[in-house]
């Protein structure tokens, strides 16, 4: 088999094939894994591009397996079988009720976890499935119904519509804020400063009080802003606060403000699904995530009605 340069081929794709070789239709495959029809054809193209050759013969009524395809079969049927003899190995859920959502770790936990219960419990029951990743994941390829993300704008190839923007301020340590104390906001320069993924939002918020910013040594960076809080709240240095996702650690005094002034965040938040029609499901989760951030009907339900 001449196989491409990827090492592994993700589980999502096997799966994708089991479903289709036991039910000899990829619409019937799709049902089962509450995938859209097209990407169970994606995850099957990807499986013969990584393998070179054909597993399923197309016909009018349905798919069959070729002669590498049920041989193909077989051994992922002992794989599987080999899975589930593990009593240990975690089930995720399936039904139409549940949605598969993505996000980063920082909003998972700071935005999207303490509304978790509201999410899927009102008006009527969902289950979401949250995958943490920092990746961009390929959403329809990887059945995956909505992401919520940190950015500057639409990813081609995705529907998006902007959840909210955010305006930051300066937040620190008790004891560092004392330190700190009042006055000109270059103060702050004589402090290490806390940045997330880029010094971008750092220097929006001096560009606005009139001081030029550029990173120095002492300053650090952090890729995870849980990590930025944390470090703040440490004493290690000044970080910016970024609402919603810092009210509770402010309403606990673990970290506090140092300065009032605050500057519009260059980087916005976004809720984004693949190109065609939602599950009625994820067009459920999207109005619930909408109403949590606060955007208004119309705009979501043309995020919804949106084919691209």
């Amino acid at each position: 088999m001449d196989h491409s340069s990827e090492p592994m081929l993700p589980l999502e794709t096997l799966r994708a094939f089991d479903a289709a070789a036991r039910t000899g239709s990829f619409s019937a495959a799709a049902e089962k894994l509450n995938l859209t029809h097209g990407a169970v054809s994606r995850q099957i193209a990807k499986l013969e591009d990584w393998l070179g050759l054909k597993v399923f013969d197309r016909g009018a009524r349905g798919v069959s397996l070729t002669i590498e395809g049920n041989r193909l079969h077989l051994r992922t049927t002992e794989a599987f079988a080999l899975i589930a003899s593990n009593s240990d190995r975690w089930v995720e859920p399936r039904g139409t009720a549940v949605v598969r959502l993505t996000s980063i770790p920082s909003v998972s936990g700071l935005w999207l976890m303490p509304r978790m219960a509201a999410l899927e419990s009102h008006p009527t029951k969902l289950r979401i499935v949250l995958d943490v990743d920092n990746r961009q994941a390929d959403l329809a390829d990887e059945g995956i119904d909505l992401s919520v993300r940190c950015g500057r704008g639409r990813i081609p190839g995705r529907v998006s519509v902007q959840l909210f923007e955010e305006h930051v301020f300066p937040i620190a340590s008790p004891d560092l804020a004392k330190e700190i104390g009042s006055g000109d906001p270059a103060r702050l320069l004589k402090f290490p400063l806390i940045n997330d993924s880029d010094a971008s939002t750092w220097r929006a918020w001096f560009a606005a009080q009139g001081v030029d910013y550029r990173p120095r040594p002492h300053d650090r960076r952090f890729e995870d802003y849980n990590l930025v809080l944390d470090a703040a709240a440490h004493g290690l240095g000044i970080a910016l606060a970024r609402p919603p996702l810092t009210q509770d650690q402010l309403k606990s005094g673990r970290i506090v403000t140092v300065d009032d002034r605050a500057a519009l965040n260059p980087i916005s938040y976004w809720l984004d699904r693949p190109v065609g029609r939602p599950r009625a499901a994820a067009a459920d989760l999207a109005r619930r995530i909408a109403a949590q951030a606060g955007l208004g009907p119309e705009k979501i339900e043309a995020f919804i009605e949106a084919e691209s």
